[in-house]
């Protein structure tokens, strides 16, 4: 029974109602929330207040009371250890804090926040990268010994996998090991090999969105991605900047932006492998298999 007249959804109204309310692939829970935003207003004109009601942020809040859903701040990245990594779920793309912590231990990793194996491989994939090139980052590889290290994905209620949080789980281990924070505005998603080569990904559409919404400026992205940027509406692509790498070298010279890397890191590469000693040692390969990334779970 409401006319223009009597309510009026500013824009601010309606993505709070979208941010705060709902979280969906589609619209249906939006149009649900604006009803039940002017079935409120019907009955206060009912009850005698006569007033246009203009509906601003403020006022969805009284009217729907608290929030249902909190968008993570890029402010949690004021500390070494933290990196901001992408995500694409089933009902769009999600921004992923990646934490990591070091403690006196023996060597031990922790890996938590409900994650898949897939995941779980990335994240010791990125540990054994950065043990390798330890000296060209200028890390005391006594550390790696003396240490329990603990990498968290917040959200454990949300089961997350998929291989390409890869690059963010680097960010955040050289993050924290060297004592750099991570660049605050930036978010990165991409799968990283033991040789340090950044792989492509899926969901980027998603994964973009979802930075735009956090307040996110820039966003770092596999080079073999940047084609996938054509299903990006144009307001979008405006907001933001794009940077693209094909190794980790690249990917920490954004990520904290300075050069870290002190020298060509050697440890890793063909020749390093074969003029090593034959010592006898055992070399144990495992081999896993690959997963497609837009799996039905959430994947980083």
């Amino acid at each position: 029974g409401l006319s223009e007249e009597n309510i009026e959804y500013t824009e601010e109204a309606i993505r709070t109602t979208i941010n705060d309310y709902t979280r969906e692939a589609g619209v249906r829970n939006l149009d649900r929330e604006l009803a039940n935003l002017a079935r409120k207003i019907a009955r206060r004109y009912v009850e005698g207040e006569k007033d246009k009601a203009v509906l601003d942020a403020d006022r969805v809040h009284e009217l729907l009371g608290p929030v249902r859903y909190f968008r993570e701040l890029t402010e949690r990245t004021d500390r070494s250890g933290v990196a901001i990594g992408l995500a694409w779920t089933q009902v769009g793309g999600e921004i992923l804090f990646v934490e990591s912590s070091r403690m006196k231990g023996k060597g031990k990793i922790t890996i938590t926040g409900r994650l898949g194996d897939v995941m779980k491989e990335s994240a010791l994939a990125a540990m054994t990268w950065i043990r390798s090139n330890a000296s060209a980052l200028g890390i005391d590889e006594k550390l790696f010994e003396e240490s329990d290290f603990h990498v968290h994905i917040p959200a454990g209620a949300i089961p997350k996998d998929g291989p390409s949080a890869g690059v963010t789980l680097t960010c955040s281990l050289v993050s924290l090991l060297t004592g750099i924070p991570v660049m605050p505005d930036l978010a990165m998603t991409g799968e990283v090999t033991l040789r340090g080569k950044v792989l492509p990904v899926g969901g980027v559409k998603e994964k973009v969105i979802a930075a735009k919404s956090a307040g996110i400026k820039r966003v770092l992205l596999p080079t073999k991605n940047e084609k996938d940027l054509v299903d990006v509406s144009q307001p979008v692509k405006d907001a933001m900047s794009f940077q693209f790498v094909d190794d980790i070298e690249g990917v920490l010279a954004l990520a904290f932006g300075e050069t870290i890397i002190k020298d060509a890191a050697t440890s890793s590469s063909p020749e390093a492998v074969e003029d090593s000693p034959g010592d006898g040692s055992q070399i144990t390969v495992v081999v896993t298999q690959d997963i497609d990334d837009n799996v039905d779970l959430p994947t980083a």
